[in-house]
């Protein structure tokens, strides 16, 4: 018989972060800190408003961009957060999830052939979306000491005459980096020169602890008709089971990413949309609630850190932190296994987030700070095993 599966999705790898959640359901006793999902429950309200909606009936399809409602209280939300301004009408999109509006950007913009650059480590649907859409991604390694922000020089390095795309996923999933106003304004000569356009994934944004805040390189000269700006509910509003996402960008790629989604999708969930219209209106204080407990957390598992002589960067975005273990000569996923199997603790090999997470772990902190606190006293004699096992 013919192969009925396509070359290109052989060629492309399941997610690394699966092994270790499917190994952890069948534990007992097991703490995962490998689920990069809020630990809240989605607020009342808004879980309400969603109730409400399915009461009264309002079960139809939505307009294909979604409700007209919630486009206007998106576009009011990303002007008063972040000083960005989009049409509702003509340059807003609501996606199933983030996810899917970086599946239909790529789309939407790659020819076969087009580079993607893809600073890693990073989030594990950049890549294989590029590809599934005919692009070629390259891979950009950013280092630890540099806290694994882009920096110039590595983008002026990676840039090629078939280079089309800069992906931008900062805040960070999974090393929780930043980049600030100052470390954007040091790239946007080199995008504008280069005449490259700019996918940014802020879905971590409200989740960012600097003094300065998020700032969204849309915001900059040159960069609004240059830039997709993807968001979502899942992290910020505690809702990834809702499934509801957005893109915002120049009309002349909305309008085709437009098309792929009403072939593809049709439209976002119905109940979700409603809900999402109370979450802009009224979730300020929830976000913000959230927000301090994750920074808690962070602060924490920081200190521990420090007290286990553990190397860590100070992560100032989203809900992880990256520990770098290459002092005890093994692999990522061998260390992250090991763990797992002698302390019942479950983490992410840096490894699944690109090849240059190799030595780092990815711990999630949107947990109870009594799971963090029981899953780093493992972790403490789990390496003071491992510095025994050396000296001896």
């Amino acid at each position: 018989m013919r192969n009925p599966i396509s070359k290109v999705i052989t060629e492309i790898e399941p997610s690394g972060i699966r092994k270790f959640f499917d190994i952890v359901s069948e534990m007992k006793d097991a703490i995962s800190l490998g689920v990069g999902e809020p630990d809240f429950d989605t607020p009342w309200h808004i879980r309400d408003e969603g109730i409400y909606s399915l009461e009264k009936g309002k079960t139809f399809y939505t307009s294909n961009a979604g409700l007209k409602e919630l486009k206007i209280e998106i576009t009011k939300y990303l002007e008063r957060k972040y000083g960005l301004r989009y049409h509702y009408d003509t340059e807003t999109l609501v996606t199933v999830g983030g996810s899917e509006a970086i599946d239909l950007a790529f789309r939407a913009m790659l020819d076969p052939g087009d580079e993607v650059l893809i600073p890693q480590p990073s989030y594990v649907s950049y890549l294989p979306c590029a590809k599934l859409a005919g692009g070629v991604p390259v891979p950009i390694e950013l280092r630890a000491e540099n806290q694994f922000r882009l920096t110039r020089e590595e983008l002026v390095a990676a840039v090629t005459p078939r280079t089309k795309i800069l992906v931008l996923p900062f805040p960070n999933n999974p090393t929780g980096a930043v980049m600030e106003r100052k470390d954007l304004e040091s790239i946007l000569d080199v995008i504008i020169e280069n005449d490259l356009y700019v996918l940014t994934d802020e879905i971590y944004a409200e989740l960012t602890y600097t003094d300065e805040g998020h700032v969204s390189i849309a915001s900059m000269p040159g960069m609004r008709d240059r830039t997709i700006y993807i968001n979502g509910f899942s992290k910020a509003f505690a809702m990834t089971g809702w499934r509801l996402g957005y893109a915002c960008g120049p009309e002349v790629i909305l309008r085709e990413m437009l098309k792929i989604h009403q072939f593809a999708i049709m439209c976002a969930p119905t109940t979700s949309q409603y809900a999402a219209v109370e979450a802009l209106k009224n979730g300020d204080e929830d976000v913000e609630m959230m927000r301090d407990a994750y920074n808690g957390r962070r602060r924490y598992l920081v200190h521990r850190f420090r007290e286990m002589g553990l190397d860590c960067f100070e992560p100032f975005g989203a809900f992880y932190i990256f520990p770098d273990i290459r002092e005890f000569g093994m692999t990522s996923e061998e260390f992250a296994l090991r763990f797992l199997e002698e302390e019942k603790v479950a983490v992410v090999p840096g490894t699944a987030f690109g090849a240059c997470g190799e030595g780092f772990l990815r711990i999630s902190y949107a947990y109870s700070l009594d799971a963090l606190k029981e899953a780093l006293e493992r972790l403490e004699r789990f390496i003071r095993k491992l510095r025994a096992e050396e000296e001896s």
